[in-house]
């Protein structure tokens, strides 16, 4: 193969390689060099790759879970995981029609924990109509993973796809909500912080659904934070977004908790939340629909020209924004 002879430019991966930000992209990148590349695919670096059906678009994604801990406030590594797949689906403007669940369990892990995953998938499952179609459980040796580790795909039909690489100028910004719940649900309970905050891990297919119509760009951020989702719509749609430090979407106990532990609350992630772009002229219509599924949803900021991502402080200035780098948070989702 022509790919043979590629080799990375470090000789081992560090723990910061999966965290979302810029070294993730590095390593993602390199990876990639060594798969062949088809041009019947399309979108093959957003949540999902697309593939032409004609009146419709086939929308496929995947994702792994190694979540700690396993059992956290408001879900557990079976709902981050079907949710997961179901919200990288959505984003795209896919409905999601079928997921894959494969799960390898540590020997000795508890029957009774094992049974509470798969009711909670089963929940989400049953609540979002998106079937269980096929998977493989396999048991490794103790001590050769934590636990357990869940890897879902799902696959899913639009109409129309929604690219998070479309923001226009005079286009504003959207956060659906308060953004990285998910982390503070995860980090009060490994360090026995106590918080009325659970996770935001939810399906988002509705929300996306219903405002479909006036989405230009879209994504749920995840691993690495709002940092890293703005960044990466704002580098793809070769424009500079600008968050109002008034209007941001955090919670008081979210931005304690990220001075508290020093973790910048840019970067930490959100499995039920998604920040999009629409015209200003359908900005008010969108946020009068996203507050019955959820009050705290609210306008962020602008896209205008230019690039990188920026913070407008209260005093007039701008901040940018960097793309999370160094040691993240591990084993979030």
């Amino acid at each position: 193969m022509e790919n043979d002879n590629l080799k990375f430019k470090k000789k081992f991966i560090e723990l910061e390689d999966g965290g979302g930000g810029e070294k993730s992209s590095k390593l993602i990148s390199e990876i990639r060099k060594f798969f062949l590349v088809s041009k019947k695919w399309e979108n093959t670096k957003d949540d999902g790759a697309v593939y032409d059906l004609g009146k419709e678009k086939l929308v496929f994604t995947t994702d792994a879970f190694i979540v700690d801990p396993i059992f956290f406030p408001g879900g557990d590594i079976g709902k981050i995981a079907i949710c997961g797949t179901i919200n990288d689906l959505s984003v795209m403007g896919a409905l999601p029609i079928g997921i894959s669940l494969s799960v390898v369990i540590e020997e000795g892990f508890p029957l009774e924990d094992l049974k509470k995953i798969m009711q909670s998938i089963g929940k989400i499952s049953k609540e979002t109509g998106v079937p269980i179609v096929t998977g493989d459980t396999k048991v490794t040796e103790k001590g050769k993973i934590d636990k357990i580790e869940i890897t879902t795909s799902g696959v899913g039909l639009a109409k129309k796809v929604i690219e998070n690489g479309g923001a226009k100028v005079g286009d504003v910004i959207i956060a659906s909500g308060n953004l990285g719940e998910h982390a503070v649900a995860l980090l009060a309970s490994r360090f026995n912080y106590r918080t009325k905050i659970k996770s935001d891990c939810q399906p988002v297919t509705a929300e996306i659904q219903s405002i479909l119509p006036y989405l230009t760009s879209c994504k749920d951020p995840t691993r690495g934070g709002v940092a890293a989702v703005l960044n990466e719509m704002a580098e793809k749609s070769k424009m500079r977004f600008v968050l109002e430090e008034n209007n941001l979407p955090f919670a008081k106990e979210t931005v304690a908790l990220s001075g508290l532990l020093g973790i910048d609350k840019f970067s930490f992630p959100s499995e039920g939340r998604f920040v999009a772009t629409v015209a200003k002229k359908d900005s008010n219509k969108v946020i009068e629909i996203l507050r019955k599924f959820n009050r705290e949803a609210k306008i962020t900021g602008v896209v205008s020209k230019g690039n990188g991502v920026w913070l407008k402080t209260k005093l007039g200035s701008e901040k940018k924004i960097e793309v999370p780098k160094g040691k993240l948070i591990p084993r979030i989702c």
